[in-house]
């Protein structure tokens, strides 16, 4: 932990590199472009692995940036307090795109919670377990259900982990194998799922990155979805999840905790009874009302449609071409008002089923919905606080000293690398994969264009490089997220599945790393040099299957 005479001395120091500098008020600060650039993110970063806490980390980077924008000594360091709140956070919510990400967001929390308070999604879950009649098939499952409840992380972790529990346990399958299942296909799925409480946080960020950069004219939206294919990590994480589980072969602890499962049974974690507070506590169906499937897919196919459907509305609308493509007209698409139409209806949606069936009367629908919103609330602040200091850094022109700094010896094909390893880093040390992104996604964007156009390579044939880069930020970030001890879904993780939380980091740590190296290796920096993305995912899966044959033991004889 830091003291008191160490914070102070932090700031001594940053104080006096301020004071040596040029800074006056206005919107071209003297320090834009140069060293004293760099602190905010910088700063935001350091505090953020040190107290363990993204939003205070974000904020201090907001104040430091308002500070050195208003000018030195103390009437700068006063009304920069008042501006990184009035002027920078304001700025944040008044922006018609942000305050679309906001409230899509907002009814996608409303909507997981309506269709999980209706038994929609307990119906789901329901039809999967009826086909856990073998220890195979358990484990399949499970993992075929963290892969059904796609749209929401902490709804996917205690879903699962607390309705496979009995099952598993049934099976002889151990504590940590349930958490690792539930923790591999809960972030991993949410951040590349089409529509999911991610994708508002992850095209807001890139939204607000790539506004202003010059000579690229792309929707939000539209680039998250290209970097799909570029989220190696996840996927590969996904893939071994469900080779693990159709094998039965195990390595490291994790064969040692399922030998001992077999052979004992599995061993519940006893400290973790009432352990959850309000906002963590799982959804739970109403008693005695029917639990159909139909109440949770419905609102979802109609969310999936509704943005597919505005998508193509809002870019038709607009194109004067007398016979355009569907890539013309999905690349002149409204992707804001897509994902608002969407959110909209499927929450109107499961609304209707709740209220038809009778389920619910309309104030505890309503009370559903608010109950589901609730847990969107802290990383909006996150997210807001991302967009201020995107706002600050932009007006210091961070990228800019930095392509001045790294531009002519930073080979761009190592961009996606870097990213990564720094964002599985901050998302390491803060627990959070939510703040790692929102810390990184408006610095590293603005930089990797910036390098790009240094090098002549701001082009089409080159624009895999920038996709892959985003998707490193959001892979790095879901890989730390894995592997830290303090990270909130893995936390999660064993409370839903009972399990002991050092046995599950310890358990974990192992196959994620040795996903996480198989993404860098054969997919990564290949990838960045010109191979085809599909080629390095391919080769990636054939690295894992090997390595799972190779180190991988049966932990006995299975029937199936």
């Amino acid at each position: 932990m830091i003291n008191n005479k160490t914070l102070i001395n932090i700031f001594i120091v940053i104080y006096g590199i301020f004071l040596s500098t040029s800074a006056f008020p206005g919107e071209s600060p003297a320090t834009a472009a140069t060293a004293l650039s760099v602190l905010p993110p910088l700063l935001a970063i350091v505090f953020a692995l040190i107290f363990k806490r993204v939003i205070p980390a974000l904020f201090l980077g907001v104040w430091l940036g308002s500070w050195i924008i208003a000018g030195p000594g103390f009437g700068g360091f006063w009304n920069g307090l008042l501006a990184s709140f009035q002027v920078y956070v304001l700025n944040a919510l008044a922006d018609p795109d942000h305050a679309a990400i906001i409230l899509f967001s907002l009814m996608i929390g409303g909507m997981v919670g309506i269709i999980s308070r209706n038994g929609g999604m307990q119906g789901i879950v329901d039809r999967i377990v009826t086909w856990a009649d073998s220890v195979r098939h358990a484990r399949l499952a499970t993992a075929w259900m963290g892969m059904a409840i796609f749209f929401d992380d902490y709804a996917n972790t205690l879903v699962v982990g607390n309705t496979m529990r009995p099952v598993t346990d049934a099976k002889r399958i151990s504590r940590a194998k349930l958490a690792y299942i539930v923790d591999s296909t809960a972030a991993p799925v949410a951040c590349i799922a089409l529509v999911t409480t991610w994708i508002g946080y992850e095209v807001g960020l890139i939204g607000e990155a790539i506004g202003g950069l010059p000579g690229l004219d792309a929707e939000a939206y539209l680039v998250f979805l290209n970097t799909i294919p570029y989220s190696f990590y996840p996927l590969l994480a996904i893939a071994f999840v469900f080779m693990i589980a159709w094998s039965g072969r195990d390595f490291g602890p994790m064969l040692k905790a399922e030998r001992h499962a077999l052979r004992h049974g599995a061993i519940p974690d006893q400290h973790l009874a009432g352990y959850f507070d309000d906002d963590c506590k799982p959804i739970d169906p109403v008693e005695g009302k029917p639990r159909r499937a139909i109440n949770a897919l419905l609102p979802v196919v109609v969310l999936i449609f509704s943005v597919v459907g505005g998508l193509y509305v809002t870019g038709r609308s607009g194109l004067d071409i007398p016979d355009p493509s569907l890539s013309d007209i999905i690349g002149n698409a409204n992707s804001y008002k897509a994902l608002m139409w969407g959110s909209f209806l499927g929450v109107l949606c499961a609304v209707f089923l709740t209220l038809a069936q009778r389920i619910l009367d309309l104030e505890e629908t309503v009370a559903a919905w608010y109950q589901g919103l609730k847990s969107m609330l802290m990383a909006l602040i996150i997210l807001i606080l991302a967009w201020s200091l995107g706002e600050v850094s932009e007006i210091l022109r961070t990228a800019d000293f930095l392509v001045s700094a790294l531009g002519g010896t930073l080979p761009p094909f190592m961009l996606p690398l870097l990213v990564f390893l720094i964002a599985a880093a901050t998302a390491f040390g803060t627990g959070s994969s939510w703040g790692a992104m929102g810390i990184l996604i408006p610095l590293v964007i603005p930089l990797t264009w910036a390098v790009l156009q240094a090098n002549g390579m701001a082009d089409p044939e080159h624009m895999h490089i920038l996709y892959s880069t985003i998707a490193s930020v959001l892979a790095g970030s879901v890989w730390g997220d894995h592997c830290s001890p303090i990270s909130d879904t893995t936390i999660l993780s064993s409370l839903a599945s009972g399990c002991d939380h050092i046995e599950h980091v310890r358990t974990q740590l192992p196959y994620a790393v040795a996903v996480g190296l198989t993404a860098i290796v054969t997919c990564m920096v290949p990838v960045a040099l010109g191979m085809p993305w599909w080629l390095g995912l391919a080769a990636g899966l054939a690295i894992l299957v090997l390595t799972l044959g190779f180190f991988g033991k049966l932990i006995e004889a299975e029937e199936d």
